[in-house]
């Protein structure tokens, strides 16, 4: 985040987006924000879906067009890594 104020205010932002993602979602299995303790204008997103198509549902939703228009006035860089689940305990899809 750029600053205190910035991270407040995108961290009420996703308070906003949650529950619509929550509530239109099914098939987003999570979608989980992380503080860094360490770093407090640092977050962490990790977001689970059942397939391809439950992620290209989620980017056509408008309040998530919403949340990816409004973030950037927060944000001081972004990295985003898709990840494939290969082992381990949960809703492994392959």
């Amino acid at each position: 985040m750029r600053d205190e104020t910035a991270a407040e205010s995108f961290d009420k932002l996703v308070a906003e987006t949650g529950p619509e993602i929550e509530r239109l979602e099914p098939d987003t299995l999570a979608y989980v924000v992380h503080t860094v303790p360490t770093e407090p204008l640092v977050r962490v997103f990790y977001e689970l879906y059942a397939d391809r198509a439950a992620f290209d549902f989620h980017e056509k939703q408008a309040h998530t067009k919403r949340f990816l228009a409004e973030r950037e006035q927060y944000l001081s860089g972004l990295a985003v890594t898709f990840l494939q689940a290969e082992s381990g305990k949960g809703p492994l899809r392959k």
